[in-house]
């Protein structure tokens, strides 16, 4: 796929809270990973700030040198968010108002009870000749729109900044679109493999290979909150073809990374936690104190999303840290004991661990063996939190899936 293609990203992140430090752009990391799994290279990243000069300047300098441009940023009903007023000039075309997207976003603000401000109907504006990017999940559309500058032609697609919202856009519709623009025309499919339990770097340690800018299928790899997601591409005449040749891939990545892998597309690790306590006919508890009702509400969660009569967890318990000195040995005990149930996980309080850095023991108890692991806590309080849910969420699957047979 690699060698075929000839297009050339770029990806423009606007905001002042980003030129001036004080958030930190995690969509245009996203983005170039997305466009190099569809074998597109992304040759510049620029962050501009919420001016209309500032914008003119990035989006022509942006379309002289790329024949793909990503944006996110600036769409919303604000004065200073100016994407469509940029495009409108970068573009030469004038902005004019859809009544389809502008009845979109009247409709949510509907379903919501609440007036529209007018300062949103800004929203519905779109240089004459683009295309919208409809927006499931927000009032901001995108903008498709064609760029000709001295006879050179790019696709500009402007998408909000809300990363879940961008997020859905792209896989709605950038996404197809891009795979369009392939020169050649063919097919090109992709599979997501979800792994837990190690770092990006130790995983892609351990693939041979497999991640090497051109090599086909490609392989890309992304993380989110410990949750590390490697993405398969491959460019085929049909998708008989292309499944065919993610197949070896797939095969080869599952063989590197053995338990590592829990699941495959939008499978989460407690999506696979559930399932292994099931496949193992049994039931499960929780007693926590560090992660305070995460590991519960996870596995609540994936419980709700395989159906009402699924019944592997049935209980949990939040205790305050505090002196009355429980462990997580005792808060599994107490658990097990008090919901009946065949295993109990327990996340006990934070603790000093080596190095200056706090560390949390969990604990996994059954009928007949225990299993324990000391986590240590890192990135920041709410980050820290919900990988130490997911590291003892992930215990009970590893754990619960021996008890099973089921592969990891």
């Amino acid at each position: 796929m690699g060698g075929a293609v000839s297009l050339v990203g770029e990806v423009i992140a606007i905001g002042d809270e980003l030129v001036s430090g004080q958030r930190l752009d995690t969509n245009s990391r996203w983005i170039s990973a997305e466009l190099g799994v569809l074998g597109i290279p992304v040759t510049f990243h620029t962050t501009v700030a919420d001016t209309l000069e500032a914008g003119i300047d990035a989006f022509r300098i942006a379309c002289m040198r790329a024949d793909v441009v990503i944006a996110t940023g600036g769409l919303g009903p604000t004065a200073d968010d100016l994407t469509r007023d940029v495009l409108a000039v970068v573009s030469g075309a004038p902005l004019e108002e859809s009544p389809e997207a502008l009845a979109i976003i009247e409709s949510r603000f509907a379903r919501r009870g609440v007036a529209m401000p007018a300062s949103n109907r800004h929203q519905a504006a779109f240089p004459r000749g683009s295309r919208i990017i409809p927006n499931p999940h927000g009032t901001a559309p995108g903008i498709d729109v064609d760029v000709v500058l001295d006879g050179r032609s790019s696709r500009v697609f402007a998408l909000p900044g809300v990363p879940a919202e961008m997020r859905v856009m792209w896989e709605h519709t950038v996404g197809p679109a891009l795979v369009a623009l392939r020169p050649g025309g063919g097919t090109i499919v992709q599979r997501r493999i979800k792994c837990f339990g190690a770092g990006e770097s130790a995983i892609e340690a351990r693939l041979p290979d497999l991640i090497r800018r051109g090599r086909e299928p490609m392989v890309g790899i992304t993380a989110h909150e410990a949750t590390i997601t490697l993405r398969i591409a491959a460019a085929g005449a049909d998708e008989a073809a292309c499944r065919a040749a993610i197949a070896g891939t797939e095969s080869t990545i599952r063989a590197c990374l053995g338990e590592l892998v829990y699941g495959v597309e939008d499978d989460e690790v407690e999506d696979a936690a559930i399932d292994a306590v099931l496949g193992a006919g049994a039931t499960l508890a929780v007693g926590e104190i560090a992660t305070e009702g995460r590991v519960a509400a996870l596995l609540a969660q994936a419980q709700g999303r395989r159906g009402h009569a699924v019944s592997g967890f049935i209980g949990g318990v939040v205790h305050p840290p505090g002196p009355d000195g429980m462990t997580a040995d005792s808060l599994a005990a107490d658990a097990r004991r008090r919901f009946g149930a065949a295993l109990a996980v327990g996340i006990g309080a934070a603790r000093p661990g080596p190095e200056a850095r706090e560390v949390v023991d969990i604990v996994l108890v059954g009928a007949a063996s225990t299993r324990r692991c000391e986590h240590v806590l890192g990135g920041g309080p709410l980050l820290a939190a919900s990988r130490a849910a997911k590291t003892a969420v992930d215990l009970v699957r590893r754990e619960a899936a021996q008890a099973s047979g089921m592969r990891p």
